[in-house]
């Protein structure tokens, strides 16, 4: 019995996580011709998020209005629940995002790290998310 009173604490804890995905839709601009974005959607797809896809030849004039730093930019602009995950965010730290509610602009994975959502290759080490604000680079999460 305590053990399933147990189990039943640890699904009412991580309840928040995964509602946040149900109930927000992603918006995912992307380039046509990079293939990682449309795996980053199904990944999203795939954990419960609902996705919107906007295909974009230029990127740039959605980096720019969503804030995102150049040294912060990725193949792919995702904004979700008011914030901008920029890259190949893992969903862990995107429904830690949409629960926690942070006063900044968004999360983002820098770059296209091999072994990150959507990309090929093996993770050669943690996977760094950072927050995107206006005044600085901070860590967020693995």
């Amino acid at each position: 019995m305590k053990t399933l009173l147990k189990a039943g604490l640890i699904i009412l804890a991580l309840l928040p996580y995964g509602m946040a995905a149900a109930a927000e839709t992603a918006t995912v601009y992307r380039d046509p011709n990079c293939g990682c974005c449309g795996e980053y959607v199904k990944y999203l797809e795939k954990n419960g998020f609902r996705t919107k896809v906007i295909i974009m030849d230029d990127m740039t004039p959605i980096k720019k209005q969503s804030k995102v730093p150049r040294a912060m930019e990725s193949c792919h602009t995702t904004r979700i629940g008011g914030y901008v995950v920029e890259g190949h965010v893992p969903v862990g730290a995107i429904k830690k995002l949409l629960a926690d509610k942070p006063k900044i602009i968004g999360i983002s994975v820098p770059g296209m790290p091999a072994g990150s959502p959507g990309m090929g290759g093996e993770k050669t080490e943690p996977l760094a998310v950072y927050e995107i604000t206006d005044e600085k680079r901070e860590f967020y999460s693995e």
